[in-house]
């Protein structure tokens, strides 16, 4: 592919009308391509990429405005990065935790004997009244 395309050749490429390339670039969806000095659009393999990722998107059924929410997330690649791993912090937090429930829960059935309620030291364990433990 040559370095720059007029308006025809990524519509071509990516099976969207030159109307709708033009479309999307008023919207801005796709970025105004430079010009050439007889006032000619010229596009890029970046416009080409975005052009097809646009046209994906609304082969899959997206909205206008949730491929822009894609493309802005795109653009925030780092501040989702962040998002991201903060969030598996606290994922791995939580299944830490439920790991200490369930070994908890292990020793206390273990000490269970099918006794009357009154006696199920499963209740006393879980109950209102059992001494919270401190959490790390």
């Amino acid at each position: 592919m040559q370095d720059s395309l007029s308006i025809g050749a990524p519509a071509r490429e990516t099976g969207v009308k030159v109307v709708t390339v033009r479309y999307y670039e008023s919207i801005g969806l796709l970025p105004k391509p430079a010009r050439t000095k007889g006032n000619y659009r010229t596009y890029t393999a970046k416009h080409l990429d975005r052009l097809a990722f646009i046209r994906r998107c609304r082969d899959l059924g997206f909205t206008l405005d949730q491929i822009r929410e894609l493309l802005a997330m795109t653009a925030a690649h780092g501040h989702v990065d962040e998002i991201a791993r903060t969030h598996l912090a606290e994922v791995d937090r939580k299944v830490e935790d439920l790991q200490k429930l369930a070994q908890e829960l292990r020793r206390i059935v273990r000490q269970c004997h099918g006794g009357a309620m009154h006696d199920c030291r499963i209740v006393e364990a879980l109950s209102d009244k059992a001494k919270p433990r401190r959490r790390r």
